[in-house]
């Protein structure tokens, strides 16, 4: 049975954070239903989001065989260069409208001196026939389909194996960001939306979602979703200034142009803002989560708020300095092939910074890194100021004056204890008197959720070995359930105790185990 004292104390935190996340929810809830792109093939322009030819389709092949040929006037060849290689691949249709039939397509120098060998399979592009030609064939891409479900399955499989019903929790919320990135994030953009409010609507029904479900509902996870949201209002504030400071156009390649064409109510300046704060989600969601962690685990051996916030602030300091490394490597990796531009082209350092390919990165980084920055003290002096309200409350509810019950009658309809005190002509009257919170049972007083109190309390298990009876299938399932509570508390409020409360795993303030 759950004490009411225990549960009044867990949720003394939760309800100062569901004052602030309440609104923000419904906030969220109704841009979703606002925003909600539906059919956008009225916004796309159907000429330049594909080939023009009606019809176009992308048979799967197989290489059987291939030619060295000159590169001479081959298309994506650099005129006047001899010392490259390219050839004609012979390939068998594997479905399609001529599946079974060979068919030859050219491929280029930087194709070819990858590594094509015979018994791969590749996409082609068909363009169909008409009156006066045949159906033709071009080369398009490689078959991934195998190594993208082969790393897809080693992943899912590693997270579950090593995080356990934490990884599985973090794969679901992975999959609804997923899902809210490509039907309502990417839609909106096309179809012309405001670029923060999607970018800010959309990350926030991600985080609400990711947050509680991979970490639990909790007074630490919630502190760290107040953190993330406001650090992701602070980017996108921060994104929308750079980009029109800066003048960010969001043409860097030619497929901007592509797409500027093939959406024609899609502002690439748009792509810019929304893509700085995606860009912020998964480091705010790594550093907050870990900040206010710090501050619930310090905070029973905190003498002051300052002194609570001091500490918190010398493990996000710590913390920050891999971040920022991790932001910019991380950058870096995945535009290796623009920054590499920097050492072909032949000028200053400063003017190819300049450029729209190399400030966008820029940009992007620094202002991912500030909002990150900014994130640690702003979710830290949450969780303090959390912490510190929820402590008040106890007080208050310590020195509060109790009501004590009233004798129980007895079957006759008169009081018992009046029967016990008649001879002396002692009348029991209900009174009201102020309990002081030192008084109160240390059992009642844990701080504890049930599970963890009932782990607490539990005996340590015997050392001698004990010979199988007909129970032991009973008491395997025991041990594996309170294992996996061990491994996977989401309801874990041990450290959310008042100053008052007694520790039952010692004066450390450790978890009792």
């Amino acid at each position: 049975m759950v004490d009411p004292d225990e549960l009044r104390r867990h949720r003394r935190a939760l309800r100062i954070l569901v004052v602030v996340l309440i609104p923000l929810a419904i906030w969220t809830v109704v841009g979703l239903i606002a925003l909600w792109p539906g059919n956008i093939s009225s916004h796309v322009n159907p000429e330049m989001a594909g080939y023009n030819v009606e019809g176009v389709t992308y048979p799967s092949a197989r290489i059987t065989g291939l030619a060295q040929i000159s590169c001479e006037g081959l298309s994506g060849s650099t005129p006047g260069v001899t010392d490259t290689r390219c050839a004609n691949a012979t390939a068998e249709l594997l479905d399609g409208d001529d599946q079974g039939k060979s068919v030859t397509v050219p491929l280029s120098d930087a194709i070819y001196s990858s590594g094509v060998k015979v018994g791969q399979e590749i996409i082609l592009i068909r363009v169909p026939p008409d009156a006066d030609r045949p159906a033709e064939y071009q080369f398009s891409d490689f078959e991934r389909r195998t190594p993208l479900i082969f790393f897809t399955a080693l992943f899912v499989v590693v997270v579950i194996a090593v995080a356990r019903w934490r990884g599985l929790a973090s794969l679901v919320g992975l999959g609804f960001a997923a899902f809210i990135l490509v039907k309502f994030m990417f839609p909106a953009l096309v179809a012309g939306s405001n670029p923060i409010m999607v970018g800010l609507i959309g990350s926030s029904a991600i985080m609400f979602v990711v947050l509680y479900a991979t970490h639990g509902f909790s007074a630490r996870t919630s502190t760290a979703l107040v953190g993330t949201l406001f650090g992701l209002i602070l980017i996108a504030a921060l994104g929308y200034a750079a980009t029109r400071w800066a003048h960010l156009t969001g043409v860097a390649a030619e497929d901007d142009f592509v797409l500027a064409a093939a959406a024609p109510d899609l502002r690439l300046t748009s792509v810019v803002i929304c893509g700085i704060i995606i860009a912020g989600l998964g480091v705010l969601n790594d550093v907050t989560i870990t900040q206010a962690s710090a501050v619930w685990e310090l905070a029973d051996e905190s003498k002051s708020q300052r002194h609570l916030f001091g500490r918190a602030m010398r493990i996000g300091r710590d913390h920050i300095a891999s971040t920022v490394y991790t932001i910019a490597f991380a950058t870096a990796g995945a535009s290796l092939s623009v920054l590499l531009l920097i050492a072909i082209y032949d000028r200053p350092l400063l003017q190819v910074l300049q450029t729209e390919q190399f400030a966008g990165q820029v940009i992007a980084t620094l202002v991912g890194s500030i909002g990150l920055v900014l994130a640690v003290p702003l979710t830290t002096a949450v969780g303090v100021a959390v912490v510190r309200a929820s402590r008040s409350m106890a007080a208050s509810a310590a020195t509060a004056p109790r009501r004590t019950p009233a004798p129980v009658a007895n079957r006759d309809g008169k009081d018992a204890a009046a029967n016990r005190d008649s001879k002396d002509g002692a009348v029991n009257r209900e009174s009201i008197e102020p309990e002081p919170a030192d008084s109160m049972p240390a059992e009642a007083e844990t701080g504890l959720l049930p599970a963890t109190k009932w782990r607490a309390q539990r005996p340590p298990a015997a050392p001698d070995r004990v010979e199988p009876t007909a129970s032991e299938p009973e008491s395997r399932r025991r041990h594996r359930s309170r294992r996996r509570d061990d491994d996977d508390d989401f309801g874990d409020f041990t450290y959310l105790r008042d100053p008052t409360d007694t520790d039952p795993g010692g004066s450390t303030g450790r978890r009792p185990r």
